[in-house]
């Protein structure tokens, strides 16, 4: 009764969160005996939702672009590089929009730079995944046993800190607290525990000025590493599992084409740093084998596993090349108040499939600023597809001057 109750627990909270077929897929084997399917596997999905509907417009693209008020999530060292005092954002982000209509994410962002060459962040992110309600194996008249309701949650919250280090490069790093509670609402807890974490972030970023046609336009570079933190635990650590350790990098290019009209590119690469899943039995000559890889995939600690995941794949370099995926994204700015968005995602399908246009739009006024964002999957079923993100972001230097005060930001 116990064993089902966990199993049947266990899995309504993946469906409910939504995790892609990667998180739970089984490997399927080749004829030829090589592992087809094989994705990264990780716990906290609500790490690896893009938050904001200005990056999520743009393919999910943020390593190199442009700062604004979301660079939290995408990468903090940006911060240091906005010609604004600073700023705030509220998103919304429907899940599983299609079958629900109680699971959404809601992403809380800010940051202020006290000097012109620092600035601070913080960030919180709360994923509500609604109310299920269990039951397990049919009594002998062939009813359900009732085994309550869940209310799994998510939430992460995090600040970070970024500097200029250079005339047109700035480093950042963030401490991030993670929580997740799948089994909210049940009271044998004797059987599951709440995963916690801390994790990380160190971050680069390089923006410069370049003159074109007697136009300003902008050339940008980024990278970051997310989320470095503790393996986590839901059955008072009887199985560890990954947070989604993430190596992210890219550019971007910003040209001016007179005054008032813009149109920037921006191209991001990302990896999963932590370690292929050792796959099917058929992979390896023996029990022995498949055992021992089997060991050092559950006891590879969480540091261990960024360095082991470069090169672990079972296919070799093919395989390992596979786990990058990759975005790009496009927007149109005239007079730097009226944003048109549109971007791709593109991920292998032997490590998830996920591969999926975005559009979106936007438009800043002195104070706020509104954007939204549209999902178009194209290979396989998407919990954001045909859903419409949006956030609103404030700026502080509007709202000063709103008020008649606009002082600049001083240098210690």
């Amino acid at each position: 009764m116990k064993k089902n109750k966990l199993k049947a627990i266990s899995l309504a909270a993946l469906l409910s969160a939504g995790i892609f077929s990667s998180a739970f897929a089984q490997v399927q084997v080749k004829d030829d005996g090589g592992a087809n399917y094989n994705p990264l596997q990780t716990a906290i999905p609500l790490l690896s939702i893009s938050p904001d509907a200005i990056g999520g417009g743009m393919g999910d693209v943020g390593a190199a672009t442009a700062p604004d008020y979301n660079s939290q999530y995408w990468n903090p060292s940006k911060y240091a590089l906005s010609q604004s005092k600073g700023g705030f954002s509220l998103s919304y982000t429907p899940w599983l929009r299609k079958i629900v209509d109680d699971i959404d994410l809601v992403y809380l962002v800010g940051y202020y730079k006290p000097t012109e060459r620092t600035a601070i962040g913080a960030s919180l992110r709360y994923f509500d995944m609604g109310k299920i309600n269990l039951t397990g194996t049919p009594d002998a008249t062939g009813t359900p046993q009732d085994l309550g309701v869940a209310q799994p949650h998510e939430l992460a919250i995090d600040a970070s800190f970024s500097m200029l280090l250079s005339e047109y490069w700035s480093g950042g790093v963030a401490l991030r607290f993670i929580y997740s509670d799948l089994f909210n609402g049940m009271d044998d807890e004797d059987e599951y525990s709440k995963a916690k974490a801390f994790g990380a972030d160190l971050s680069f970023s390089y923006r410069k000025p370049v003159q074109i046609n007697e136009q300003e336009s902008t050339v940008g570079f980024g990278v970051a590493i997310t989320n470095i933190g503790n393996k986590v635990s839901y059955d008072n650590d009887a199985t560890m599992q990954f947070i989604p350790t993430n190596f992210r990098i890219g550019g971007s290019f910003e040209y001016a084409f007179d005054e008032f009209n813009r149109l920037g590119i921006a191209v991001d690469f990302n990896k999963l740093l932590v370690p292929t899943p050792y796959g099917s039995r058929k992979l390896y000559n023996s029990d022995e084998e498949y055992n021992a890889a089997k060991e050092r995939y559950e006891e590879c600690s969480s540091i261990g596993g960024i360095f082991r995941s470069l090169g672990d794949a079972p296919g070799g370099f093919k395989e390992e090349m596979k786990e990058f995926n990759f975005s790009v994204g496009l927007q149109y700015s005239y007079a730097r108040k009226f944003m048109v968005r549109g971007g791709y995602f593109n991920e292998s399908a032997d490590k998830g499939n996920r591969k999926y246009f975005s559009v979106g739009a936007g438009f800043h006024l002195m104070i706020f600023e509104l954007n939204a964002a549209y999902l178009i999957s194209i290979a396989q079923t998407n919990p954001l597809d045909r859903t419409l993100r949006l956030s609103l972001g404030f700026d502080m230097g509007g709202i000063k001057s709103l008020f008649g005060s606009s002082d600049p930001v001083e240098e210690e």
